[in-house]
């Protein structure tokens, strides 16, 4: 029978998950900087993230001289992977081991099979054992999943460039940029971080300013009357550190049609911040 609950996103239980999320982000920002080093590089830095598969998360294929090799975060069977265009080359499980330790196994693996890239391994020198628990990884795993299919759908609504889904290990925020193809007046058009308009679309289970899982819309450079405008039901505009349109995990999920709601509020503030920037 077909999956009838495609894009049903799962409860989350915030404070049970969040040693957890605490050890994948660890894991996540080694992987992240091992594609940093060996990855050609990308507009807007998109050589240093990490992409979703079917059971976690990925570096994609990277390769060296004649090596073709990709690390994976696998939370079906909770190991690191490394694989080469040979196959499984080594995995190890995923037990809470401190961010140091976790480094030291992957860069081992990687320097056994002639890999060797130029990471700074003093932002990895915390011992301090993490928690690893396989059912609030799941939890988290779900959710990050379903989110990657919508987010997926939503850019393939828009006619304009925009960036692969994908996550940011530095803040363990999946997102999506959305680029008009308009240059800032004022700005070297060589540094494409400050001289491309952009609306960013992204979701994040928490951080020092929302503690709550949540997604948001930015947009840059920011037109002070999109603030004003009446957002969809239960998101809010967000002022204090950084601006942008807010909707809460929790309250998305309140919804009875949650995919649906979250597409409305991607679309409408797409449609009115792309608006405003064209205009100002």
């Amino acid at each position: 029978m077909p999956n009838t609950k495609t894009n049903q996103l799962p409860s989350l239980n915030t404070e049970e998950i969040k040693p957890t999320l605490t050890a994948i982000h660890a894991y996540a920002r080694v992987l992240g900087k091992v594609r940093q080093a060996l990855a050609p590089r990308q507009k807007h830095w998109w050589h240093i993230t990490l992409h979703t598969h079917a059971n976690g998360l990925t570096t994609t294929p990277l390769s060296i001289e004649n090596n073709i090799f990709e690390l994976q975060l696998n939370f079906l069977d909770h190991t690191v992977k490394l694989i080469t265009h040979q196959g499984l080359a080594w995995k190890k499980p995923l037990n809470g081991q401190s961010t140091k330790k976790f480094y030291d196994e992957v860069i081992s693996a990687l320097t056994k099979e002639g890999i060797q890239p130029q990471v700074d391994k003093t932002i990895f020198e915390d011992d301090t054992a993490l928690s690893y628990d396989n059912q609030a990884i799941a939890q988290a795993w779900q959710t990050l999943a379903q989110i990657d299919i919508i987010f997926k759908e939503f850019k393939a609504s828009l006619r304009e460039e925009s960036s692969p889904v994908q996550l940011w290990p530095h803040h363990f925020d999946l997102a999506m940029l959305w680029l008009p193809g308009r240059l800032i007046e004022g700005q070297d058009p060589a540094n494409e971080e400050y001289a491309d308009e952009q609306m960013n679309f992204g979701f994040t289970f928490g951080d020092e300013t929302v503690a709550e899982p949540y997604f948001y819309i930015t947009a840059y450079p920011l037109p002070e009357i999109l603030t004003q405008f009446k957002l969809p039901q239960n998101a809010y505009w967000h002022t204090e550190g950084f601006n942008a349109a807010i909707l809460t995990y929790g309250n998305l999920i309140k919804s009875s049609e949650p995919k649906a709601e979250l597409l409305n509020f991607l679309k409408i503030v797409h449609r009115e911040g792309s608006r405003l920037l064209k205009n100002k």
